[in-house]
């Protein structure tokens, strides 16, 4: 059977058509499939986000309940060391983080109570800064064009911020000047040469400068950080230090630093009393005293 050339042309035409149309239903596959794929990761990100919000507020329900609950002895205003921050920041319910409405939306509100006006605390204000502290004055300026026919611009103080600059590491230079000088002696030119007068360090051939040492002593004793930390800190500063290094500064500038430790245990000596030990203990059975109750026992010292 022999077909004219009309119906060849329709049956290829229906089969173009048919192979377009599955191309265009692969291609919808596809990309619905790519959609539900984001779907699903922004649900993924939900969740994620409701278990740590979730952690957050039992770790608070948890402390609250020690700290009404719990015998007085028993309270305690130390958090975990390593939840601190959490602990700390206040947990502002009236943001909530959307997502599409596929992922669907997380909102936890605040309940709004009414107070009464005797209810209503006053606004403390803020403590201001020392005035002895050196200021720096920020000045926002207005552009030409918005200053533009005014007939005079002023500056007010909006705010004040306290701002400490971390450490700044240097290596300080000593430079001798010499001078030479020709002299004769005998009728024959000799040349000297004069040398300027360097500042004493306390400690003999120190790497280190006063500022460190000091920095380093004080670390330690005023804000009990050991010195094997601070050898880490100023490795990151650029500065090789072993803490054996750190430890001969210490116990060198101890030997010089001992004639104003003799001063101060001359002064400390001169009164009746040394140290007087004011330690709350709890009491168990005692007369006249309930359980749990707390007497101030005194301990002094006196001088020998």
């Amino acid at each position: 059977m022999i077909l004219d050339n009309s119906s060849l042309k329709k049956q290829a035409n229906k089969a173009d058509h048919s192979v377009s149309e599955q191309l265009a239903l692969l291609l919808e596959k596809d990309q619905i499939i790519d959609d539900q794929a984001t779907i699903i990761e922004r649900k993924s990100d939900v969740i994620s986000e409701q278990k740590k919000r979730i952690q957050i507020l039992e770790e608070a329900l948890r402390l609250t309940k020690v700290k009404r609950f719990s015998t007085s002895s028993e309270q305690s205003t130390q958090t975990s060391l390593f939840d601190e921050a959490e602990a700390e920041a206040t947990i502002d319910f009236d943001q909530a983080k959307g997502a599409d409405d596929e992922a669907g939306e997380i909102a936890v509100e605040e309940e709004s109570r009414e107070t009464s006006p005797a209810e209503t605390k006053k606004k403390t204000r803020r403590k201001p800064f020392a005035s002895d502290l050196p200021r720096e004055q920020v000045f926002a300026y207005l552009s030409e064009q918005e200053k533009s026919g005014a007939i005079d611009t002023f500056f007010t103080k909006v705010r004040e911020e306290l701002d400490i600059m971390p450490a700044q590491v240097r290596v300080l230079e000593y430079m001798q000047e010499k001078a030479v000088f020709i002299e004769l002696h005998d009728d024959v030119k000799q040349r000297t040469i004069k040398s300027a007068e360097m500042p004493k360090h306390p400690v003999a051939r120190a790497m280190g400068s006063i500022n460190l040492m000091s920095f380093v002593i004080i670390s330690k004793y005023a804000d009990g950080l050991p010195l094997y930390r601070q050898e880490k800190i100023l490795s990151r500063y650029g500065g090789e230090l072993s803490r054996t290094t750190l430890a001969n500064w210490v116990i060198a500038s101890a030997k010089q630093l001992q004639p104003l430790i003799n001063l101060l245990r001359e002064h400390q000596h001169a009164g009746d009393v040394i140290m007087a030990d004011e330690t709350r203990i709890q009491v168990l059975k005692e007369p006249d005293q309930t359980k749990g109750q707390t007497k101030l026992r005194v301990k002094t010292k006196l001088r020998v």
